[in-house]
């Protein structure tokens, strides 16, 4: 099954867990070690990383590594870069307001 990647980055746990393998490849053990919850709910998140395409887990000897994948993360940034473009807009077009506003106080002679 694939997964959204939106669904996967929507759970603070996941977030976190990606965070981690970020800076470097880690058993699953490891990964549990940093939670409060149980393994089998790490294994479940780790499960939902990889069928989205944001985590690898490969086997290496007895152990089973993950590997953050951060190129899935591109869909995200495309997706807010388009609401990016809408607020510089916007932000733009109130700079530019403000600016003819106040050129106009200076030229009546209003002072500030």
């Amino acid at each position: 099954m694939r997964r959204d990647v939106f669904q996967a980055i929507a759970d603070p746990t996941r977030r976190e867990i990606l965070s981690m393998l970020v800076a470097q490849p880690l058993n699953i053990n490891s990964v549990t070690q940093n939670f409060k919850v149980s393994r089998a709910a790490i294994y479940k998140h780790l499960k939902i990383l990889s069928e989205s395409g944001l985590v690898v887990v490969k086997q290496q000897g007895r152990e089973r590594y993950c590997e953050a994948k951060m190129e899935k993360l591109s869909e995200v940034s495309r997706w807010i870069d388009q609401y990016k473009k809408f607020w510089e807009e916007k932000l733009d077009a109130l700079e530019n307001y403000l600016d003819k506003l106040q050129a106009k106080g200076k030229k009546h002679g209003k002072k500030k």
